[in-house]
């Protein structure tokens, strides 16, 4: 095992340091650190999808361990976008640091209508900042540059203190022809590589994808000539963050007749905010999912969340038959305006199977021209490096090839010092010694129904074992010299016993039994001593029969002597 080089906080030096607590190395959950004159300054505050490696688990947070320790160091969170991974954890995490947060507006109003649901949001000082606009937290100043991503108002953010101007990117595209807002700030981009970048800490997602990521502005022509080939019932599943893509299959269902009905609670909380911010003025008004069984086939679409296959999506509900208002049939269509998010792609099959069987027709990014990325392709990419000219590149938000292959793009570009570095990871950013100088622990909380637990703890750990492996519960009866007077009482969970093997339970019963009666007298007459006996027995049994290692409790339960329980009731008589 290598070791750690000994942490160093900012307030040991003067240097300016990054620090990613998620988001390098994984997709999802971005939160990140810049810390500078014994100050910390927070971007962003995402949450990740747990997937099906983690039972009963739908999302995880970042664990803020470290920084919740400095809050009094914290001057702000800054926010660059609306998207659950960049701000989805502030409405869980904020109590762990009570510090201001900073927004756009629009991205304002979803975190308002998040933080509705929790006891706390009359506490959250939640500050707007226009695109353009800037914010001082000393000792950093925060201007929020206009970029293009699948989201309205999505901003880069130019960091600057004494050591120099940080540019973190947050996520973005170069859209030329945008559906909502304005193309991305070139002027100020370019003025700011004019001026001197000393880093540039960029978004990763689309680094090993050739060419350019394509505009919003070209899908409506596409997806209305798909609309227009249906004679049934049309749904489309998008990400309900993305109002843009709202927008356009508006117009595109208006192009045919069609009104839309939106499906899903999420895409309400979307519409809400977007028409708080004046973005959806100029489409009809969407219908509810109970208005979709008033009108004809070929006069609906429906807009539905849960593109990625998720349980609780309503398109998931719908092919299940558990959705109360909204029904499918053979020769319907469901088309897939979406990407497939790395982890998602066996419950997103499992989706697209179950409509198919049900002869209805399935139409992905695979098939037609449905979806854009909101991430910079390569050339893209390269345009940014040529008008920041950074001196430093620290590729974030991806996986390792992501990392890898915009490393590898940075270097061709010509910047001098390029980092790929880990979430834990601290940074200096520093052009002529740029290095990690230290690395702190980081990790995930599930969110496990209201409960926030480590994903290396206990609970995960435990629910894992019995995903695999199974359960099984003995009670023992024991008189006080701790012979067995009653057969041991077995239950077994999730375990091929008398369905398809063999029975067991008298198997097990009679080696518990023979195991405990050769312990000594002294260990028999002690109950942890008993009930290990009776565990170990049981998993060996277990374990030979089926190589499985099934999580095991064992209560003891001992009688008194006879004599003595007569003779403690006769005394309780008396009194």
């Amino acid at each position: 095992m290598n070791e750690q080089p000994p942490v160093m906080l900012p307030e040991a030096y003067d240097d300016l340091v990054f620090l990613p607590l998620g988001g390098v190395g994984e997709i999802g959950m971005n939160v990140a650190l810049y810390g500078y004159g014994g100050r910390w300054l927070m971007v962003d505050l995402g949450i990740t999808f747990a997937g099906e490696s983690v039972p009963g688990v739908d999302i995880v947070l970042p664990d803020l361990s470290y920084i919740a320790e400095r809050r009094d160091k914290l001057v702000g969170l800054v926010l660059t976008h609306a998207h659950e991974d960049h701000l989805g954890a502030v409405p869980y995490l904020w109590p762990r640091l009570q510090c201001p947060v900073y927004a756009t507006p629009y991205a304002a109003s979803i975190l308002r209508a998040k933080l509705d649901e929790t006891d706390w949001q009359d506490e959250v000082p939640l500050h707007e900042v226009d695109l353009g606009g800037s914010v001082t937290l000393d000792p950093f100043t925060v201007r929020y540059v206009r970029m293009t991503h699948s989201i309205p108002e999505p901003a880069s953010l130019v960091i600057e203190c004494p050591e120099g101007k940080v540019v973190h990117s947050g996520d973005w595209k170069l859209d030329p022809d945008p559906v909502i807002g304005e193309a991305a700030d070139r002027e100020t981009l370019e003025a700011l590589g004019d001026d001197g970048v000393l880093a540039l800490i960029c978004d990763s997602t689309n680094a090993v994808t050739e060419g350019r990521s394509g505009s919003e502005g070209a899908l409506r022509d596409s997806l209305s000539a798909l609309i227009g080939e249906q004679s049934g019932r049309v749904a489309v599943t998008t990400f309900a963050s993305n109002v843009a893509r709202l927008k356009t299959i508006a117009r595109a269902a208006e192009d045919n007749g069609r009104r839309v009905c939106l499906v899903g609670r999420s895409l309400w909380r979307t519409v809400g905010a977007a028409e708080e911010n004046g973005l959806l003025d100029d489409i009809p008004a969407f219908l509810t999912e109970r208005d979709a069984g008033y009108l004809p086939d070929d006069k609906i679409l429906l807009l539905c969340t849960g593109c990625q296959g998720e349980r609780r999506g309503a398109m998931s509900r719908i092919v299940t038959g558990q959705h109360p208002h909204v029904t499918l049939k053979p020769g319907d269509c469901v088309i897939f305006s979406s990407k497939i998010i790395p982890g998602n792609e066996r419950s997103l099959f499992e989706l697209h199977n179950q409509l198919v069987e049900r002869d209805i027709a399935v139409i992905t990014e695979k098939d037609a021209f449905v979806h854009v990325s909101g991430h910079p392709s390569r050339d893209e990419l390269r345009d940014l490096y040529r008008w920041l000219r950074p001196r430093i590149a620290v590729p974030v938000h991806g996986e390792a090839r992501h990392l890898g292959s915009h490393a590898d793009l940075a270097v061709e570009e010509g910047v001098a010092t390029v980092r790929e570095i880990r979430n834990g990871d601290i940074l200096r950013l520093d052009p002529e010694a740029c290095e990690v100088i230290g690395n702190i622990a980081t990790g995930g909380l599930a969110l496990d129904g209201t409960a926030l637990v480590p994903m290396d703890g206990a609970v995960i750990h435990d629910r894992r074992k019995l995903l695999h492996n199974g359960a099984a519960f003995v009670t023992l009866v024991l008189d006080e010299a701790g012979a067995c007077v009653e057969p041991p009482q077995i239950a077994l969970l999730g375990l091929p016993v008398e369905e398809g093997g063999r029975p067991m339970r008298k198997e097990i019963a009679a080696r518990i039994v023979r195991d405990v009666a050769e312990l000594s007298a002294f260990a028999a007459k002690d109950d942890q001593a008993v009930a290990e006996a009776a565990r170990l027995a049981l998993r060996r049994t277990v374990r030979s029969a089926y190589q499985k290692r099934p999580v095991t409790e064992v209560q003891v339960v001992r009688l008194k002597d006879a004599q003595e329980t007569a003779n403690s009731s006769e005394e309780q008589l008396s009194v």
